[in-house]
């Protein structure tokens, strides 16, 4: 019974570390559809308006839904994460793929943003699909 007990904490500290998938920043919850971001850290993004508010959500889906219900807030900064490494990258400098087989977030048509043309390449040697401008991406999402 001791010997459970003392494990107690160290079963506690690995349930948590594989429970909780990625660290990421507020808001932990899609602004538009209410999808876990640190689940979807790999395709989440932050929107940062001219009046200094921001927008977290889980795809590039949900952030062209934000900006079209908000067509007079500028945005100033569009924020995407890497699909690697999950780290927040400007969207419009990103290298994106569109289609393959992986499953995309809120979307038929997946669309992933990568630091580099290398990860891209990747990606599209694994699981298919085509390099496209944020703004070719963006289109696409804003017709879905």
């Amino acid at each position: 019974m001791k010997k459970i007990l003392l494990m107690l904490p160290l079963i506690f500290l690995l349930a948590a570390a594989s429970a909780g998938a990625h660290k990421i920043e507020d808001p932990g919850a899609c602004q538009q559809c209410g999808m876990d971001r640190a689940v979807y850290a790999h395709s989440r993004m932050i929107i940062v308006f001219a009046d200094g508010s921001r927008v977290g959500t889980c795809s590039l889906h949900c952030t062209a839904s934000e900006l079209k219900e908000h067509p007079g807030k500028r945005a100033t900064s569009l924020l995407a994460a890497d699909y690697y490494s999950k780290k927040l990258i400007d969207a419009g400098k990103a290298t994106w793929v569109v289609g393959g087989d992986k499953q995309g977030v809120m979307t038929a048509t997946p669309k992933w943003a990568f630091e580099s043309r290398e990860g891209a390449g990747r990606f599209i040697a694994a699981n298919g699909g085509k390099v496209a401008t944020f703004d070719e991406a963006l289109a696409m999402a804003g017709k879905e």
